[in-house]
């Protein structure tokens, strides 16, 4: 059976990364599992560290034992509120809740082993004071996901129009592939774009005339149609025209020292449409 798995960390982004998550499970027919990650720092933190200094090594042993039971009751807390989320949104298949200390990235490689589908939420617990930043645990577990990566927008709505952005790259084509052969858009309808810039519009339009092939093949009805300009505003403004529910794309493309310089087409497009995104690597 496929798994979906959905990374929770109890702020407003963990209903809606839960409804999306369980949309995906209903879609695929798969097992449902959420994953809340203890932060491994909130234990080290200076002013944990000063009071040990202060009041000596039992005390400093008793706040921190507090510290990590007050953390277990909120996981419980959290993980017993996701899966109502899940319930609500009308999930009934078999749900597994997992609580682990550490670091999500660093755990990634072992929770997706056996998974088909990654979901997270677009921002975390300081989304209210960062409302135009990406979460960078979101960021980092997009880099290092092997799996499929569902980034969830702050609030779910049915998935009925889904924007596939092509170009004829390999993590693209990963996405291509996995929209022709998957259950996920079933019962939805699928807009096939490609951005050009002038010079390479012949080839842009050859390239998304052999995706639209692939898809026809497949049997998923599909929309096409080639834009012009900037890729990240070209796309953006595409779904807002057309009422798209969610963007299915390749992420991080080049280096990560590349970004750094003159930063990336998929962190622009996450931040500018506040709207899930299904990444492929």
């Amino acid at each position: 059976m496929p798994k979906v798995l959905a990374c929770i960390d109890g702020s407003q982004y963990s209903q809606s990364c839960c409804e999306h998550a369980s949309w995906a499970a209903i879609q695929l027919g798969a097992s449902l599992e959420v994953v809340y990650v203890t932060d491994l720092r909130q234990f080290e933190v200076p002013f944990v560290a000063d009071l040990s200094g202060s009041l000596g090594l039992q005390p400093y042993q008793a706040i921190m034992g507090e510290l990590q039971s007050l953390e277990e009751k909120k996981a419980g807390i959290i993980l017993d509120q996701s899966e109502s989320f899940c319930r609500a949104a009308g999930f009934e298949g078999e749900f597994l809740r997992t609580h682990q200390t550490g670091f999500l990235v660093d755990s990634l490689g072992e929770l997706e082993a056996k998974a088909d589908l990654v979901v997270i939420g677009k921002r975390g617990e300081n989304a209210n004071f960062a409302a135009e930043h990406l979460g960078s645990t979101m960021e980092r577990v997009a880099r290092a996901a092997a799996k499929p990566c569902l980034v969830a927008s702050r609030c779910f709505k049915s998935i009925k129009k889904v924007l596939l952005a092509y170009q004829n790259v390999p993590s693209c084509q990963a996405a291509l592939d996995y929209v022709c052969a998957s259950g996920l858009f079933r019962e939805a309808e699928i807009h096939l774009v490609g951005v050009a810039k002038g010079e390479n519009e012949s080839d842009v339009l050859a390239d998304l005339k052999k995706a639209e092939a692939s898809l026809d093949a497949a049997g998923v009805s599909v929309n096409c149609q080639m834009l012009h300009g900037i890729v990240a505003q070209a796309i953006g403004h595409y779904a807002s025209e057309t009422s798209i529910d969610m963007i299915v794309m390749g992420a991080y493309g080049h280096s990560k020292i590349r970004h750094l310089i003159i930063g990336s087409t998929t962190t622009e497009i996450l931040r500018g449409c506040r709207l899930p995104t299904l990444l492929f690597r």
